[in-house]
């Protein structure tokens, strides 16, 4: 399997990538930082990194071209590079700022990364698995609270956007022997999104590892033909256990 994981030098998108890895798997993990990607993959075994800004047409185009060229093609997109509050307000968990507080230029970037960055990277990607006759998009989201809760524009209008933009890529996609999933944690995850230090002690947080099992599964023959599923991986076992029956 070559897998082609954007945002994968950090958070969900390393502890992806090295699970997929781990198992196997031929990687190309993507980071604005061609550096950083390529020395995050020198660590994983089989990687290759490559340098993709997820807003930028060109930076995706490029970037598709080189990892399908040096994986000798990609049989799944992992949509993951992201962006969160902390980029627009560094206080969002302590001091939440109303909409009309945002600034525009914030807001935009947020959304440029979150949601056009998945469609960017799905539509480079998606004609080349057509005419290869198959592959597997899967598509990261987040917790729906979060997509709805006081103080997080905009970031849960993006991940609400992404979340849309899977469902309807899985709807254009169907029978076409490209499946289209969502996964998702499953509650708050420590990936360098959240301001850990403004956060009680009580509070509870997944570690990035819990999307190991689910990626990899969805990766294998056994996910041969899943479409249009969301997957969160904290029911992982649950949910398998009652798929299989």
């Amino acid at each position: 399997m070559k897998v082609l994981v954007t945002g994968g030098t950090s958070g969900l998108g390393l502890a992806m990538a090295s699970a997929l890895a781990a198992a196997g798997a031929t990687v190309a993990l993507t980071g604005r930082s061609g550096r950083r990607a390529r020395a995050v993959a020198a660590g994983l075994p089989g990687a290759v990194g490559v340098e993709m800004d997820v807003r930028d047409e060109s930076s995706v185009a490029g970037a598709v071209e080189e990892a399908w060229s040096r994986l000798g093609g990609v049989d799944m997109l992992v949509n993951n590079a992201g962006i969160g509050m902390r980029t627009v307000n560094p206080r969002f968990m302590t001091h939440p700022q109303g909409f009309w507080e945002v600034p525009v230029a914030g807001f935009r970037a947020v959304i440029e990364t979150n949601l056009t960055g998945y469609f960017l990277v799905a539509r480079e990607v998606t004609p080349r698995m057509l005419a290869a006759g198959g592959g597997r998009i899967v598509n990261i989201a987040v917790s729906e609270s979060t997509t709805h809760r006081a103080g997080f524009v905009p970031y849960g209008p993006s991940r609400a956007g992404s979340e849309s933009l899977s469902r309807i890529m899985a709807a254009d996609l169907r029978d076409t022997g490209v499946t289209v999933n969502l996964l998702l944690p499953g509650g708050p995850t420590v990936t360098g999104m959240l301001p850990l230090d403004t956060v009680p002690e009580d509070r509870r947080f997944l570690e990035p590892s819990v999307m190991g099992p689910p990626i990899v599964w969805l990766a294998s023959d056994d996910a041969a033909g899943v479409h249009d599923e969301r997957v969160v991986a904290v029911e992982f076992d649950r949910w398998l256990r009652g798929r299989n029956g």
